[in-house]
């Protein structure tokens, strides 16, 4: 028997059902006479000979109602519904009647009936065979004893809502209906003594046969969901599985079978008892043949129970356990054990391979599964079985600790072991770099240059580990090749260059992969390794280093990229050559070079580069010992220090040109930042009595002390300079910069100034003081005579009438009428509406306003400054010359009390229609 090979177990604990009330075994179907079971929807149901039909609910609590007068022939429970389906004879004869019931609804202790109707094929009496309903309560199968079978289509609730036809005829007994939905088709499988066939109901009773022999009563089931609600049927020799387009799979379990059951992805087998297998009497059964029920586990292979029961009626599933009606009207049940029990059962007998098949088809958590693995690899490990172990735990990997797992085959001679489940350990993501290191330091230990090859050089390959970690193990131990690759492969840009230029000592690569980069990478990497490209490849470096502060395109990139080409403005990048300069500190050829392209493409450089720049020439000039190369040096540096746009620092330009002495330079640089009197005391510390005097001359202008500075300078000079001497007083008489007295005194201190040289620059002196005087005397009496005639006239104002004459008005210049306006200051004479209409005040002489307003501001403009105290003592202590300060004081009148007399008869206005406005 094929079925023997499978293991058996004792997976369900049998007992026979008790009433809790009474805890005696449950009887109340003694003295039935049963003819049919169902069960579903919380409830075991069962028909009998008489008609009737129980109800037993899980507290074994029994209740009935009378379906049929003669007998029940058949029930279908609904799973998804209340309703059972029932089918029997009310009269003598063959004359079977469907009837439907709702569970739910009761009355007068039976449920309701809603549907009653013959089920006679053609008008033709004959027996039912099977029926099934479809789910959806829209089919009902009705197959007969005469071959026929009757779909009904419609509400199977409703006799009047539902049609019915004929969908097969054949001359064989129906021996087994199923329904299955296959997406929007309806399926109805149909099983006789010879053939198997599958009817689309939903495609015009479409037919398919599936197979050229078929089963009797009462083995056919449908297996659930887990199995894909299959059709299985048993014959003599097998178990056979259907689905809608042809047979399944096939089990070989040989011996006559009864029944067919499903309970829980488990295939029940009622058959009748092997005489050859020797077992116990059964008590109290004699006279009853006696029935093996076997439970397969189909999905695992193996056999869940197995035990004989004397005459089995059927076989009911609910509450989650299995419920055998024998012959005796004993009611059995049959408890599945619980997964844990089922597992260590397995575990006593080392089958762990069916332990982990159990365990997943249950639905077992990961936890528990790697439980199970981890057990299987000790005990595999324990028999030596060091390949199968390590399969095992890989698949711990996530939930058991790995240094477990590495520990037990850190042995060289398992090194193998190791490697397999380090790997699985990279692929599963779950590594540590300490893994990585382990992993590798085993592909280096076995020398398996293929594996380290596969393991890191694989193209498209998932990454599985740390690299660097990878990169350092591989350069550690030699393998240069792999640990470049790695670095290339994952741009580990840090690492390839330190193995480049470290390790293999492959300059030009190193600079080529820079040049590869993405700016911000080739920045960076060119800041740390540039000192030593420069020291190896100087001129390939300096080539990357004007790229890389112009407008930086890595290599292998196009110049033009897609922006520009659709019209966009193109981004440039660019480094700060002065954060590389210090690169070029032993080259300073090659960074002459490198800033004068910079100054060249980017004239708007920082100071530091012209700086730098400017440094270099003139360093380079002073070292030059061949004339005309330092002719040419002195013309660059020149030109760099000309250019107007070298934005070099002025102070740091001048003392890198007096560091090296470089005149041409200090001199332009003196005259750039209008350091008239360093250009002077530069010649005068040279003793260029020539450009001493073509100084004074250039920038005499903008800072005329310059010639009181070479008076000084010549008349310290014992040597004849009567020449420089004539011309520098010339200048200094011209612009009147000194007093004769200084200049007298200045040359007094030099024994070769004699009287010819300033005789006639005193002689033009003290003819000009003379007409200064002169004229300054003249002034004088100017101003007593005016003033002197200013007090007469005010005298005759305060002491003597004033007649006024004018005969005209001032503003209009028409003849003067009353009524009219007179004012003493001329006088002046206005027509009254005149006066109205242009004066400002009413005080006020229009004509005389603007001056008298000139002086009056002067008056306000010293009463504000004579109180500034402070502001007069801070300038008189400042000045050079204090007396000119306090003078000018006077001048302002800081020291006269002033006293305005407000009512001074300036102007007088006489009323309109007063004697004085009359003009006689």
């Amino acid at each position: 028997m094929a079925f023997l090979q499978w293991r058996r177990f004792n997976f369900f604990e049998k007992e026979t059902v008790k009433d809790p009330e009474t805890d005696q075994y449950f009887d109340q179907l003694k003295d039935k006479n049963v003819s049919v079971c169902a069960s579903g929807r919380g409830q075991l149901i069962v028909g009998d000979f008489d008609g009737n039909i129980y109800l037993i609910n899980r507290q074994l609590q029994m209740s009935s109602f009378k379906g049929y007068e003669i007998r029940v022939s058949h029930l279908h429970q609904m799973k998804q519904h209340n309703i059972l389906v029932s089918i029997g004879e009310d009269e003598q004869g063959v004359n079977p009647l469907i009837k439907v019931w709702n569970l739910e609804k009761m009355e007068r202790g039976s449920p309701i009936c809603t549907r009653i109707s013959r089920a006679i094929p053609g008008n033709k009496p004959t027996s039912v065979t099977c029926v099934s309903v479809h789910e959806n309560l829209n089919y009902m199968a009705v197959g007969f004893e005469n071959g026929v079978v009757i779909v009904y289509k419609g509400d199977v609730t409703r006799d009047r809502h539902s049609k019915s036809r004929t969908v097969f005829e054949n001359q064989r007994p129906i021996t087994g209906l199923s329904f299955k939905t296959s997406g929007r088709d309806v399926i109805l499988f149909v099983v006789t003594e010879i053939a198997v066939n599958a009817f689309n109901l939903t495609a015009k009773d479409q037919r398919e046969t599936l197979e050229s022999f078929g089963t009797k009563l009462r083995c056919t089931v449908t297996s659930d969901a887990s199995h894909d609600n299959q059709l299985v049927i048993g014959r003599q020799d097998a178990v056979y599985f259907y689905q809608p387009d042809g047979r399944g799979p096939c089990l070989a379990f040989e011996g006559e079978k009864l029944q067919l059951h499903w309970f829980r992805g488990y295939l029940v087998v009622v058959g009748k008892d092997n005489k050859n297998m020797p077992r116990a009497p059964v008590l109290g059964t004699q006279g009853l043949e006696m029935n093996t029920v076997t439970v397969y586990d189909i999905q695992n292979k193996f056999i869940a129970y197995s035990a004989p029961y004397p005459d089995v009626i059927d076989v009911m599933c609910e509450w989650g356990s299995l419920y055998v009606l024998a012959g005796d009207r004993k009611l059995y049940q049959l408890q599945e054990k619980d997964t844990q029990t089922k597992l260590e059962m397995l575990f006593k007998k080392n089958n762990y391979t069916l332990a982990i098949s159990l365990a997943k088809s249950q639905q077992y958590d990961a936890d528990g599964l790697i439980d199970i693995f981890t057990q299987y690899g000790d005990h595999l490990y324990s028999k030596g079985d060091h390949d199968g172990a390590i399969d095992q735990y890989i698949k711990t990997i996530g939930k058991l600790e790995a240094s477990y797992v590495i520990r037990k085959f850190l042995d060289a001679q398992r090194i193998h072991n190791l490697t397999k489940y380090l790997q699985a350990l990279h692929k599963a993501q779950m590594a540590t770099e300490e893994h990585t290191t382990l992993l590798l330091n085993c592909y280096t230990k076995l020398k398996d240059v293929s594996k380290l090859d596969e393991f890191i050089m694989t193209k498209d390959r998932e990454v599985d580990f740390d690299v660097e970690t990878a990169i350092k193990v591989c350069r550690q131990a030699g393998y240069h090749k792999h640990a470049l690759s790695l670095a290339e492969k994952h741009a580990k840009h840090e690492w390839y260059l330190k193995i480049q230029l470290e390790d293999i000592k492959d300059y030009h690569k190193a600079l080529e992969y820079i040049g590869k980069l993405d700016f911000d990478e080739a920045e960076n990497n060119l800041k740390q390794y540039g000192k030593i490209l420069m020291s190896e490849v100087p001129q390939q470096t300096t080539q990357l280093l004007k790229r890389l502060c112009t407008d930086y395109k890595p290599m292998n990139k196009p110049l033009v990229d897609q922006l520009s080409m659709d019209g966009g403005l193109q981004h440039i990048q660019k480094a700060n050559a002065e954060e590389f300069i210090h690169i070029f500190v032993n080259n300073s050829g090659k960074l002459t070079e490198f800033l004068e392209h910079m100054v060249e493409v980017q004239p708007n450089s920082s100071n530091l580069v012209y700086n730098t720049l400017l440094e270099l020439y003139l360093h380079d000039m002073m070292h030059e010992r061949d004339i005309a190369p330092r002719v040419d040096r002195e013309r660059k540096t020149l030109e760099l220090l000309k250019n107007p746009d070298a934005r070099y620092d002025i102070d740091h330009a001048l003392i890198l040109c007096q560091m090296n002495n470089f005149k041409a330079g200090i001199l332009y640089l003196y005259e750039k930042a209008h350091l008239y009197q360093q250009i002077l005391r530069y010649h005068m510390e040279h003793d260029e009595y020539v450009h001493v005097i073509d100084a004074c001359k250039k920038f005499g202008q903008q800072d005329p002390s310059l010639w009181v500075q070479a008076l000084s300078f010549f008349a310290r000079k014992e040597e004849n300079c009567k020449a420089q001497l004539m011309e520098v007083l010339s200048h200094i008489d011209k612009k009147n910069l000194l007093p004769p007295l200084l200049v007298i005194q200045t040359l007094a201190h030099n024994s070769t100034a004699t009287l010819s040289v300033v005789k006639d620059y005193i002689i033009r002196r003290l003819q000009l003081e003379n007409d200064q005087i002169a004229e300054d005397e003249r002034l004088i009496k100017q101003y007593r005579e005016d003033t002197e005639r200013k007090r007469q006239q005010i005298e005759d104002l305060k002491t003597s009438a004033k007649i006024f004459q004018a005969s005209k008005c001032n503003i209009c210049n028409h003849p003067l009428e009353l009524p009219s306006v007179h004012f003493l200051c001329e006088p002046h004479s206005y027509h009254q509406h005149c006066f109205e209409s242009y004066a400002e005040t009413d005080t006020e002489c229009p004509v005389c306003a603007a001056e008298n307003r000139k002086i009056m501001d002067i008056i306000q403009a010293q009463e504000q400054t004579k109180d500034i105290h402070e502001h007069f003592h801070n300038q008189l202590e400042r000045a050079q010359d204090g007396f000119s300060v306090v003078a000018d004081y006077f001048g302002r009148g800081v020291f006269n009390k002033v006293t305005l007399i407000t009512d001074s008869p300036t102007h007088h206005r006489t009323p309109q229609g007063s004697l004085s406005s009359r003009i006689p």
